[in-house]
């Protein structure tokens, strides 16, 4: 059996009992939970098991979790509520840190809401409980998961590629406002955030400059939209945001709609390397032409100067205004080179066969002796 399927009516009577004890909801009242997104067969692990709650009848005056009152992050359960996300930590996942990867979550949320408050409707779901999956020991963590909010839309990534350019440049001027929020005020309210209850972890940042909300997966397939209205509805999946200098959010995020902004290339007459500089200093006019089309895999090089004009009049601070990134990047090509994905992943290896996996190893390696050379080294 599949790993993500193994436990998968555990998890369905796990939701069951959270909404039972937690909400007080009879059998009766829960009229159905389904997971969102959820490929059965899918090789690779889920950070978390999503699940659509629908209730029989809407949430009456007062009703709410048991303590909501003592919970970081939380806000009561609005009256008339009559559907809800589950969210549930797969504790088989890689990369996440189980002693603290709810709370982390629920108070970048907290921070992430507060940020974005000016944008009405808002676009931060509500978070109206959670659990720690901290457990007794690192190799038996707990069920971690938060109860939030359902928001509107439905996937930006499943539209995106077959959107006119006019449309591409208005998601990219509000994805931009998105992330000019998550810069701003943020000083003021890092001491609180510290107060009460940062981990131990940040404590250690040696940052010396800015530092902001980093949502670090921020695609479109975490931003959900209504393509009658052509709004964006919401901003979800904060499983891997943090705390960093803005040069952290394109290092890690907007792939697909503008381009993650990557380190040197081995070939520097390459489209990516020249994308790069253009991120870097200006893009050209007439913008290239991409041999076989964006669709053959290419640089879409209209996307990305649609995006790089929405930062821009959005005043992001982005790889152009900030000095050094391309120094940063290196150095996060580098570390990626160190410990590759691709050969490192437990889901990616079980999917190749030796050759494979030793044909990557070598090939990185070589790519990784190039770069160090290339950086003096």
């Amino acid at each position: 059996m599949n790993h993500n399927h193994a436990n998968y009516q555990a998890r369905l009577d796990f939701v069951q009992g959270l909404l039972r004890n937690r909400l007080k909801l009879g059998a009766s009242e829960i009229t159905n939970i389904v997971p969102v997104q959820y490929d059965p067969e899918s090789p690779f692990k889920y950070n978390n098991f999503v699940y659509l709650v629908t209730l029989g009848a809407p949430i009456p005056p007062g009703r709410s979790t048991s303590d909501n009152a003592l919970q970081f992050g939380c806000v009561a359960i609005p009256e008339g509520t009559q559907e809800l996300i589950v969210r549930l930590t797969n504790p088989a996942t890689e990369g996440m840190n189980m002693a603290n990867r709810v709370e982390n979550e629920v108070a970048i949320i907290s921070l992430a809401s507060a940020a974005l408050s000016g944008f009405q409707p808002h676009v931060v779901p509500r978070v109206y409980g959670w659990g720690s999956a901290a457990g007794v020991s690192a190799d038996a963590p707990a069920q971690g998961w938060i109860v939030q909010e359902l928001m509107p839309g439905q996937p930006l990534v499943d539209s995106f590629e077959k959107l006119a350019l006019d449309t591409k440049k208005k998601v990219f001027a509000q994805m931009a406002a998105l992330l000019k929020g998550l810069q701003k005020g943020l000083r003021q309210r890092l001491d609180k955030f510290v107060a009460e209850g940062v981990p131990a972890q940040f404590q250690d940042l040696q940052f010396k400059d800015e530092k902001v909300l980093t949502h670090a997966d921020f695609n479109s397939s975490n931003l959900l939209w209504d393509p009658d209205t052509g709004r964006i509805t919401a901003l979800i999946d904060f499983d891997f945001a943090t705390i960093l200098h803005p040069s952290y959010e394109f290092l890690r995020s907007f792939s697909g709609t503008g381009g993650q902004f990557r380190g040197w290339y081995v070939d520097e007459e390459s489209e990516e390397a020249a994308l790069r500089d253009a991120k870097l200093h200006c893009f050209p006019s007439p913008l290239p032409t991409t041999p076989g089309g964006a669709d053959g895999g290419g640089v879409n090089w209209e996307d990305a100067k649609a995006w790089e004009d929405a930062l821009r009049e959005a005043g992001v601070k982005r790889p152009q205004t900030i000095r050094g990134i391309d120094k940063v990047a290196d150095v996060d090509t580098v570390l990626q080179a160190i410990l590759p994905w691709r050969v490192t992943n437990s889901d990616v290896l079980k999917l190749q066969t030796r050759e494979t996996i030793l044909k990557c190893r070598d090939e990185n390696e070589e790519h990784l002796d190039k770069l160090l050379r290339w950086l003096g080294f």
